[in-house]
């Protein structure tokens, strides 16, 4: 096996890229996990641009990633925050009937 040259990273991380996206098509579950891993990879790869001072293209990927992510969550979030809208409600009706 012959060692990588400089310039074939770029061309393996398109290669796994493309291969998530194809099995994130597969299953629910599995296309949920593998949908959420590709917004976590643009985000990976914006800290790793902001940390080798390429800080406008890195801040650019986190931002893109993070935006990508939230869209993917919002189902998530949705129920986090109705439940805690429940929850909430209810300490302050509790808090109230003792205080009758």
């Amino acid at each position: 096996m012959q060692p990588l040259k400089k310039g074939n990273g770029l061309a393996i991380v398109l290669v796994v890229i493309g291969i998530l996206l194809l099995v994130g098509k597969l299953g629910n579950l599995f296309g949920f996990l593998i949908g959420l891993l590709i917004p976590l990879l643009v985000v990976g790869l914006g800290v790793l641009g902001w940390r080798n001072g390429n800080r406008f293209i890195g801040g650019i990927l986190i931002v893109i990633g993070g935006f990508m992510l939230l869209g993917k969550l919002s189902a998530v979030i949705f129920w986090v925050a109705a439940i805690g809208l429940i929850v909430f409600g209810i300490s302050l009706l509790a808090r109230n009937m003792r205080r009758v």
